[in-house]
């Protein structure tokens, strides 16, 4: 036997040996199992609307954060423009494009919040 397969064994037999005291207290454990809830098979019908509730707020509060960030952007650009006009007409107009777009993450956010509160709790 090599040297490697004598040292495999004997830690194979501490192992089992040390483990056999617990594998032997745990095997009287004969109590009943108790219920989990929320189990997979059962469908939370609140859980899910809570589920795509948060994800539809974070993804709106993400692009109002992307919004300010271009905003802050074609800021820097229109600054930096050194006066030409073609790079101010594009840093403005990534500027108005952006506010359109934050009214537009606006009224999405009012829409799923009415729907929030419009749409009964159980379907």
């Amino acid at each position: 036997m090599s040297t490697f397969q004598k040292l495999s064994c004997r830690t194979w037999l501490v192992l089992t040996g040390a483990m056999t005291p617990f594998s032997t207290a745990l095997a009287g454990f004969g109590g009943p199992v108790p219920d989990i809830a929320g189990t997979p098979g059962a469908v939370d019908k609140q859980g899910i609307r809570d589920v795509i509730l948060s994800i539809l707020e974070f993804v709106l509060d993400f692009l109002a954060l992307a919004a300010v960030i271009f905003i802050v952007i074609a800021g820097i650009r229109l600054i930096v423009s050194g006066g030409s006009d073609d790079q101010k007409d594009k840093a403005k107009k990534t500027i108005l494009y952006v506010v359109i777009g934050l009214l537009i993450i606006l009224f999405a956010r009012v829409i799923v919040g009415f729907f929030t509160d419009v749409i009964p709790n159980e379907i």
